[in-house]
């Protein structure tokens, strides 16, 4: 195992910052994960886990925000439903270099809080 990274983001305190600054959601969001949130009737906390899953992989990589851009990683679903992680860019390189083999990731959310758990193998 390279790296473990767990990630909690606050979804009121989130919520606000997406109504705050709208153009926030391009920024942080591929069009895949934009698009897979526009059927629910609340994305935000889909969102909010979304964020907390490239916190959590910097965090297993020993990496700090800004270690690479936000549509550098992005989370994608099977058709079972089952997330997973995709890379690009410098996220990309930075996972080869520490020598990733396999990413796991585990996401989850309450009416409070968003989650993600992330292994670097």
């Amino acid at each position: 195992m390279i790296g473990i990274g767990i990630d909690v983001v606050d979804i009121e305190r989130f919520r606000s910052s997406l109504l705050r600054t709208p153009s926030m959601r391009e920024r942080l969001f591929t069009p895949v994960e934009l698009a897979y949130v526009e059927p629910q009737a609340d994305p935000i906390p889909s969102l909010a886990a979304r964020f907390a899953a490239r916190e959590a992989v910097m965090k297993s990589l020993g990496l700090g925000l800004g270690a690479f851009g936000f549509h550098d990683v992005w989370v994608e679903r099977a058709a079972s439903g089952v997330p997973s992680l995709a890379f690009a860019g410098r996220a990309a390189e930075l996972s080869a270099e520490a020598g990733v083999r396999a990413w796991h990731l585990s996401l989850t959310h309450s009416d409070l809080v968003a989650a993600a758990y992330v292994i670097a193998e």
